[in-house]
């Protein structure tokens, strides 16, 4: 089939045909509801999907009143949007003055990062229609009660309070709830208007009570530890990582705008993906350093010394550096990859590959010299020329075994593709310097071994 679709008056695409480039489109669809909406769409070829980003922009950015954002979602992302975010909670007293500060830090993040995608939530505009009940705490005083009590009246009245639960064996626990007829309060006057009895027993109108105000807010109340929070979840560039984007807020951004008066009377912090980003960065860490003392004391036991292993170990800064210029290689030319939980494991998955070539060359040169009686020279010369075959045998075979993860194209690529760049280039740039770092290392501690 190939019919014409043209929304909100932009061309657009044939159904299921390939136009100017862009991968042919299998579905789309619409939805919406009270304060956001959808426009999604398929791709027939789901490794190009990404190509159609830039058709999407225009047209998510031409509803009037609306931030639009647009991005494809992740496997084990959580939550509408919640992926490679950035979100900026602003906390405080005062919608109005958390309102102005979420609006002067979407201005200043869109001009210090202008491919950003900022969508606040729930809004950074006070343009809702927002009821607000005052207590009147002298009459309340007289009556013997507090604004305690008025928010438990107005629970009751609205949508029900719960006041117990009943339980009897054998059957679960339901809640008791106290409220009035649904249909007898169908509007905010119909509240003010209302008789409520007091703790004396006497029937009072609730607007004796409170007066009614009604104002503009937001379309929901958020809370962040207490206080009143609107959140803007920033998504940087695809070229820009999570750590620069914080670095660039935490160290440009909210300090400039503290200077200038307008983060005043609010609390800035900064969550989601953040959080998670620093806490596996630190665990990350924490792995890799156990990696390489579980490995160092392992050797040391088979190798009965402590020196040896520390010259072996000399292997993983050429791993990390060969894994840094694979990964460099694959997103130069193949498709950019995030330096991302994966990306990291990669590192600790070199600290027990990388060392086995240098284990061989030592191992060998040791036995030469304790068992065939070589000189501490030609024991090193002998043992790199003889394990040079081994060596490069095994460790083709690996990068050649990673090769595909890191060429084939398809859905799911985006995850095993860093995970493959970081190994085969760690282990390839490893094993060519391995072949002179290890047998220089090993000339100046070989001698305290005895023929």
């Amino acid at each position: 089939m190939g019919y014409d679709y043209r929304p909100f008056s932009t061309d657009f695409y044939r159904i299921n045909q390939s136009v100017d480039g862009y991968p042919a489109v299998k579905r789309l669809f619409y939805v919406a509801s009270g304060d956001f909406m959808i426009f999604g769409v398929i791709a027939a070829d789901d490794s190009r999907i990404k190509e159609l980003k830039p058709l999407l922009i225009p047209i998510v950015n031409s509803f009037p009143g609306i931030f639009g954002i647009t991005k494809q979602a992740g496997v084990f992302e959580q939550g509408l949007g919640k992926g490679r975010t950035i979100d900026v909670d602003i906390s405080g007293e005062k919608i109005e003055t958390i309102a102005n500060a979420g609006a002067a830090l979407f201005a200043a993040i869109k001009k210090a990062i202008p491919k950003a995608q900022i969508r606040p939530i729930p809004s950074i505009e006070l343009l809702y229609p927002e009821v607000l009940l005052q207590p009147n705490h002298d009459q309340l005083h007289q009556l013997e009660m507090d604004s305690l009590s008025l928010g438990i009246l107005a629970d009751v009245l609205l949508q029900g309070r719960k006041i117990g639960e009943f339980k009897s064996d054998g059957v679960k626990k339901i809640d008791m709830i106290l409220k009035t007829d649904q249909t007898s309060i169908q509007s905010p006057e119909d509240l003010y208007y209302s008789l409520v009895a007091t703790p004396s027993g006497h029937l009072v109108g609730f607007d004796t009570l409170a007066e009614l105000q009604q104002t503009n807010s937001i379309s929901e109340i958020r809370h962040y530890n207490g206080k009143r929070t609107i959140t803007l979840e920033v998504t940087p560039p695809q070229k820009m990582t999570l750590q620069e984007g914080m670095e660039l807020l935490q160290q440009d951004i909210f300090p400039e705008l503290q200077k200038g008066g307008q983060l005043s009377g609010v609390n800035i912090a900064l969550s989601g993906t953040t959080d998670k980003l620093t806490e596996t960065i630190d665990s990350m860490v924490i792995n890799l350093v156990l990696a390489i003392i579980i490995t160092y004391l392992l050797m040391s036991a088979l190798f009965a010394n402590f020196i040896y292993p520390l010259i072996i170990l000399f292997t993983l800064p050429l791993a990390a550096a060969g894994g840094f210029i694979g990964l460099a290689f694959t997103n130069h030319f193949l498709a950019l990859q995030p330096l991302d939980a994966l990306t990291m494991l990669g590192f600790v998955i070199l600290v027990g590959i990388v060392v086995n070539n240098a284990i061989l060359i030592v191992h060998q040169t040791l036995n030469l010299i304790r068992n065939e009686n070589y000189e501490h020279k030609e024991a090193i010369i002998e043992s790199t020329r003889s394990r040079l075959r081994p060596i490069f045998m095994s460790s083709l075979t690996s990068i050649f075994g990673m090769m595909p993860l890191i060429l084939s194209p398809g859905p799911g690529s985006e995850f095993y593709r860093d995970l493959g760049s970081v190994i085969t280039g760690g282990l390839a740039f490893s094993t060519l310097f391995t072949l002179f770092v290890i047998p220089s290392l090993l000339m100046f501690v070989i001698g305290m071994e005895k023929r």
